[in-house]
């Protein structure tokens, strides 16, 4: 990327209040007598209320950067900071704290529990730690913002593909994080549904202020965030300050 237009991005992003900064990341797993290096020191920064997506194809070290800012894996070397708490040394018990407090997730495969109603799923979080408020208003609130307010008793094999990721979106939202991170949000779903849960993070955002970054192997998906990071071969090999179309 030409240096002038990464210098003036750096330069909005310090001007703003920075909620993730990762710094010099690295990760190396033992392989025999050697050592493979997965990530080879990550950097970069995003402010409040961005819509960022992180893209990569498989084997490029994105899920494994994916897992270690969510808080759900250690890197080998560095620091990431949510919020101004670096997670990257914390112990289990810690990280766990972390992320019910600062960090909301979404996955390609929804992860509700099956048994549980629509509103009783977005409850969960609310009964790990302290959170203001009633956990059953609170999620029927959410599950309104994300258009599932007829929807408060089903159960997921009741809900669509595209409903249950609505439901988990509102989950994410729950204890009110400083940023919510999905993982292929769109994988397990058709163009259509896809497309509505793209739509729908960029409300989200704009509604609520929150700071979203999907992982997501697909440029069309990049495409609707404000920015791109592109991970190859564990580095850094393009940041798109325009958010528009990042070619393979």
């Amino acid at each position: 990327m030409d240096s002038t237009v990464q210098s003036v991005e750096q330069a909005q992003i310090t001007t703003q209040q920075v909620v993730m900064d990762v710094r010099n990341i690295t990760k190396s797993l033992p392989f025999g007598r050697e050592r493979i290096e997965i990530l080879k020191g990550i950097r970069f920064q995003i402010a409040r209320g961005e819509f960022v997506a992180i893209v990569g194809p498989s084997g490029s070290g994105k899920s494994t950067l994916l897992g270690i800012i969510a808080g759900l894996d250690n890197p080998t070397g560095g620091q990431v900071l949510i919020d101004g708490v670096d997670i990257a040394r914390m112990n289990e018990g810690q990280l766990a704290t972390v992320r019910n407090q600062k960090i909301g997730m979404v996955f390609q495969a929804y992860n509700l529990i099956p048994t549980l109603t629509a509103q009783e799923n977005v409850e969960v979080p609310l009964y790990v730690g302290k959170h203001k408020g009633s956990p059953s208003a609170r999620a029927r609130e959410l599950l309104e913002l994300v258009g599932l307010s007829h929807r408060l008793s089903h159960r997921p094999s009741q809900l669509s593909g595209g409903e249950q990721q609505r439901v988990a979106i509102a989950r994410a939202l729950a204890t009110d994080p400083a940023i919510v991170i999905a993982d292929e949000p769109t994988g397990n779903l058709d163009a259509r549904n896809g497309e509505n849960i793209l739509n729908l993070i960029a409300n989200l955002r704009e509604q609520t202020g929150k700071t979203f970054v999907i992982a997501t192997h697909d440029p069309n998906v990049a495409a609707h965030a404000d920015r791109a990071i592109r991970i190859v071969d564990g580095q850094i090999a393009e940041l798109d300050a325009s958010g528009g179309r990042i070619t393979q």
